[in-house]
């Protein structure tokens, strides 16, 4: 299994209490460090307001955050979970991307997805189009994106995007473009458009969803005469890492009380709730037997989200010393 972490922005109420000039010196620092450690690549979200509350609170745009992080690492891939299409014009999109592959050395993914967050859409003065436009627009978009950086240029006369002869010079330095990762379950439109066009997908769930999911993804790639196997299937957990159970539960009691104060005490507990039913929640052993049952359903790929991590590594330490060599 493949290894991939979450670098705090803010999003999550995850630098609270941190001074705001502070920010990018605590970032920066956990990338260098994921850079130097065990990780494949590091994460950000593409999201511009708190959750589960939009707020005041500082929440640091992903793609600046890719362009920084590229100039600031050497080694380690980066990637966004996941971009939001509607958010920016796709051809923009495909060349800011390849401007953050030159920088990176070639380190770049491409997480995309159709977006959610109805407040941060509206917010923006992107207004918030119904789910079966958001998907056309994902399609459209990701046509885009790879014409971009195969050819150098991409035409497109969409329903929602209209491009003509853009020009993204010079190519990203990968050999086929910036890897695609699209992100979601969607059986119809999301996981036909991952077959079509994903090296990677992205979708959470209990294992029979996680199967049920995989199989929908092979009848797509058998409908379009693609090999299900070239495409890795990822998924996202929230993680809390405790050499005993009850270090696991005292980390999440002081995860908790930094969050109630923004997000209510309803909200609190729906977070402590899915933190605790996350299959990477307890010990070192119980999260690398979960993890090792997935990859047996064929998981590839495991992005995880450290909440403490601007606060406290002792947790990030612990499954970099103990699970990610059981599972690599």
């Amino acid at each position: 299994m493949r290894f991939g972490t979450f670098i705090p922005q803010g999003w999550r109420f995850d630098l609270v209490g941190i001074e705001p000039a502070d920010h990018w010196e605590v970032m920066s620092g956990l990338a260098q460090r994921a850079d130097a450690g065990a990780w494949e690549s590091l994460w950000v979200y593409d999201h511009f307001h708190t959750t589960p509350v939009h707020s005041d609170e500082a929440t640091h745009e992903a793609w600046t955050l890719m362009a920084a992080f590229a100039a600031t690492t050497s080694r380690i891939r980066l990637g966004q979970m996941c971009t939001c299409m509607g958010y920016r014009n796709p051809a923009y999109l495909a060349k800011v991307a390849a401007t953050v592959d030159i920088v990176s050395g070639g380190r770049t993914e491409m997480g995309i997805g159709g977006g959610w967050y109805e407040h941060e859409w509206k917010a923006y003065g992107y207004g918030f189009p119904p789910i079966p436009d958001r998907l056309r627009m994902l399609r459209e978009g990701v046509d885009i994106m790879q014409q971009a950086w195969t050819t150098g240029r991409a035409t497109l006369d969409g329903t929602h995007y209209q491009v003509d002869g853009a020009i993204v010079q010079p190519l990203p330095l990968q050999d086929g473009g910036i890897p695609i990762w699209v992100a979601g379950g969607g059986e119809k439109v999301t996981l036909k458009i991952a077959a079509k066009y994903a090296s990677y997908t992205n979708f959470t769930g209990s294992i029979e969803d996680f199967d049920h999911k995989s199989d929908v993804l092979r009848g797509h790639c058998e409908n379009l005469g693609r090999d299900f196997a070239e495409i890795t299937r990822s998924s996202n957990f929230n993680t809390i890492l405790g050499a005993t159970e009850a270090e696991a539960h005292e980390r999440l009691r002081a995860v908790m009380e930094r969050l109630r104060p923004h997000v209510g005490d309803e909200r609190a507990a729906r977070i402590e709730h899915e933190y605790l039913a996350s299959p990477a929640f307890g010990t070192p052993e119980q999260v690398a037997e979960r993890l090792t049952e997935r990859a047996e359903h064929g998981l590839g790929y495991a992005i995880h989200y450290f909440p403490e991590a601007a606060y406290d590594l002792s947790g990030v330490e612990l499954f970099e010393r103990e699970v990610i060599p059981a599972l690599s």
